[in-house]
């Protein structure tokens, strides 16, 4: 019998999709800033990330944004944490071809297939310039530790609306057992007194609570998931290869397993601060919001230390 016996603690990976063009912020906010020493967003999120057990990060990005990830995001965290690169790019169509040029990324789906060469245990897929807050990342990991469903951390819809315009954000509902059942993608959601409202596709008003509970892009997932997203792409490419608008958005990629019995996501809720960056106001409300986190002694600062 030994002497000495250790425990291992599960670590996990956390995928980051920041391949995004940020045409409605005016440029790369992925790099923006937030932090009073110069921290960006992607940098509390695996701070969070990397107390709750996720150790490795692995950053989907376009090739031609390379440079500058690697000299703000790279030199900040590869002595933290093992980082990988990895590209979004235009793929091959089923018949072996090329798909018609394009400059807009194939969406949140494609993105997650992108990282597959480098993920190879439970992993954590959240957007680049979101903040999510440090509780979603430990009830990942709890969720993670105690079953092999994929998982999606929810939030209130009114924490996640933009004071500076519209937002697009995916309603979900759930079973009895609390699962995951659908999401249903909501554009033009406009905050209220009252809550939020937006416009159906029939013209009428819609008023929403607030308190709904929306897809934030903050999934968990297992490697299974990857051949699972690879022929659901496929037949996605095959049907809108031609049109240079067309995305494979992850969360519709999510219901659909869902509803055919493919696969089962619980819903996990946070009740964190959530706040991101889609206008180029809100980068100041962002701020301000860090700033509100440190003094109420959640963050260091810096973030890293002297």
């Amino acid at each position: 019998m030994c002497s000495v016996c250790s425990v291992v603690t599960p670590s996990y990976d956390l995928v980051i999709l920041a391949a995004g063009m940020g045409s409605r912020f005016g440029g790369l906010k992925q790099v923006q800033p937030v932090g009073p020493a110069g921290e960006l967003i992607i940098e509390y999120s695996a701070y969070d990330a990397l107390r709750a057990g996720f150790t490795r990060l692995v950053l989907v990005i376009r090739k031609d944004i390379e440079a500058d990830f690697r000299a703000t995001i790279g030199r900040r965290l590869e002595s933290r944490m093992d980082v990988s690169y990895v590209f979004q790019e235009t793929p091959a169509n089923p018949s072996g071809g090329r798909v018609p040029p394009r400059t807009k990324p194939w969406g949140t789906g494609h993105a997650v297939l992108a990282a597959q060469p480098a993920v190879s245990r439970p992993f954590a897929v959240i957007n680049a310039d979101d903040f999510y807050g440090a509780a979603g990342y430990r009830k990942l990991a709890a969720h993670f530790a105690a079953s092999a469903d994929y998982a999606m951390v929810g939030y209130p819809l009114k924490q996640t609306l933009s004071e500076f315009g519209t937002v697009s954000r995916g309603l979900c509902a759930t079973d009895a057992a609390g699962r995951l059942t659908s999401i249903t993608e909501i554009t033009k959601i406009e905050q209220t007194a009252a809550g939020a409202r937006y416009t159906d596709a029939a013209g009428a008003l819609k008023n929403l609570t607030g308190d709904e509970i929306v897809s934030m892009n903050f999934w968990g997932f297992t490697p299974s998931v990857f051949p699972q997203l690879e022929k659901m792409f496929a037949d996605f490419q095959a049907q809108h290869a031609g049109d240079p608008k067309a995305e494979f958005y992850l969360p519709t990629a999510l219901s659909t397993l869902n509803e055919r019995g493919e696969a089962r996501v619980a819903l996990l809720q946070s009740s964190d601060a959530w706040f991101g960056i889609t206008y180029r106001e809100d980068l100041v409300a962002s701020q301000a919001a860090i700033r509100t986190l440190i003094a109420a002694g959640k963050y260091p600062a810096p973030l890293w230390g002297g």
